[in-house]
């Protein structure tokens, strides 16, 4: 068995935008299938941010376990007493795992859109490199991005230098636009991996299993209940051994709390069954024409989506909805959803901050997002998306639909969502895309595009 990892860390690392695999720290360790499952999980103990495990038969690779699926597997029923004491290629039987392997020598950005290009209840696994030597190692996905996104703040900044020098140097600004058109892709794919990530893939079955079956469950149990009460009416005195049993288990409260627990679950089951349409309605990966649709359906799914965010905030922010009368609306119904999640996160991002900056309990109580739609006498819907956050400085508003601004710390904004809104509302759908906003005071976008789209 050996265990090694990479030294390096991808913040202090010089990269360029020609970068590789090669540049980013890396893991590298490895253990024999003969080896038990407790001698995997003590791997993973030991080593909190170890992404994955490369598995060898007599030092030759034959496959890789990644932390994720190894703890999914093993919280299974069972899973951790049958594989535990045996050998790890017995537990890797039952894994059936795809592993994305790429060559050292590929750039960084290839590879991130190759990893972005995958299914998405795999895309987040670790990627295997394999060396130029023949040998393997893992690198976490969480390190790709980290990269990613810097050789994504390099071009930025080469950009802006080559636009400056475009007359001396076209050939570079040709290659820069490339790069940037790149992307822009790989922001659009990272923005749906972050919304499914497999999620709708993975519990949707078990779900509709336990939803199903809890009808009967209710069912059942209210008819064992009904017999108990049957066979205390007519054995009105049981014996004593009954009766200790009885005081034991608190028959009485058992009995009202079992339905109500099992109703509890019903209205669980029900609820992530919700949460899974939204997901499905949000993404609408099986739309990618043009169709009608319920433009307040979109806004609600795409709430759903952001709930976690919301639930981060306690109930600092205060959601409201004046949804006008509209028609179904013609449209590019994914796109639009993600012109909604771009405004509304930006929103809810400009609310934190304000309530980080004040720390006032009387703000805290007036946060809110307001979303009103219209339908105007020439058959145009406007959509105002609008909230009393920091606001943005007036020298930031003529630039708030170029690509690659952004007036959020480095790392935590592309300067891309606003600029992808744009294109998608104005060049997509002919409309209009404006914001109106006082630094200090709030901000409002204002969505219009035609309810009927022109072919």
């Amino acid at each position: 068995m050996l265990a090694m990892d990479g030294v390096t860390n991808a913040s202090e690392s010089k990269l360029r935008l020609k970068s590789t695999l090669q540049e980013l720290p890396f893991w590298q360790v490895h253990i024999e299938v003969e080896c038990l499952g407790n001698d995997l999980a003590m791997l993973f103990k030991q080593e909190p941010l170890l992404p994955g495990i490369i598995l060898n038969n007599n030092q030759q690779y034959v496959g890789m376990i990644s932390r994720r699926k190894f703890f999914e597997y093993m919280s299974q029923t069972y899973s951790l007493a049958l594989f535990s004491t045996r050998p790890i290629k017995t537990l890797y039987k039952f894994f059936q795992q795809e592993v994305l392997t790429l060559s050292e020598d590929m750039l960084i950005v290839n590879a991130t859109q190759a990893t972005l290009q995958q299914p998405p209840e795999i895309a987040y696994e670790p990627i295997l490199v394999k060396t130029t030597s023949g040998k393997y190692k893992l690198v976490d996905f969480h390190q790709l991005l980290l990269a990613y996104s810097q050789i994504h703040i390099l071009t930025l900044v080469e950009l802006q230098q080559v636009e400056e020098q475009s007359r001396v140097a076209k050939a570079g600004f040709r290659n820069l636009q490339q790069n940037y058109t790149q992307l822009i892709q790989n922001e659009k794919m990272a923005a749906l991996g972050q919304l499914v990530a497999g999620i709708a893939h993975e519990i949707n079955n078990p779900v509709n299993f336990i939803a199903g079956n809890i009808v009967h469950a209710i069912e059942y149990s209210q008819n064992l209940l009904n017999i108990i009460r049957l066979y205390q009416q007519c054995y009105p005195e049981p014996k004593p051994e009954i009766k200790t049993a009885i005081a034991q288990i608190d028959l009485d409260f058992l009995s009202t709390d079992l339905p109500r627990l099992l109703n509890s679950m019903k209205v669980g089951a029900k609820r992530i069954k919700e949460i899974i349409l939204s997901l499905r309605n949000f993404s609408r990966l099986d739309e990618s024409d043009k169709k009608l649709v319920d433009i307040h359906e979109g806004i609600d799914s795409t709430l759903v989506i952001l709930q976690s965010r919301l639930d981060e905030l306690g109930e600092s922010i205060n959601i409201i909805k004046e949804y006008g009368e509209l028609p179904k609306v013609d449209c590019y119904a994914g796109l639009l959803n993600q012109v909604f999640m771009n405004i509304l996160a930006n929103a809810i991002d400009a609310i934190e901050e304000s309530l980080v900056i004040t720390h006032s309990s009387s703000v805290r109580d007036k946060a809110k997002i307001c979303i009103r739609t219209e339908l105007t006498d020439d058959k145009q819907v406007i959509i105002r998306i609008c909230d009393n956050g920091s606001g943005i400085p007036e020298s930031y508003q003529n630039r708030l639909f170029d690509p690659f601004f952004t007036t959020k710390p480095v790392g935590q904004g592309t300067g891309l969502g606003l600029s992808i809104s744009y294109q998608i509302v104005v060049e997509k759908h002919g409309g209009q895309l404006q914001c109106i906003s006082a630094f200090g005071e709030g901000t409002e976008f204002i969505i219009k595009i035609p309810a009927q789209l022109n072919s």
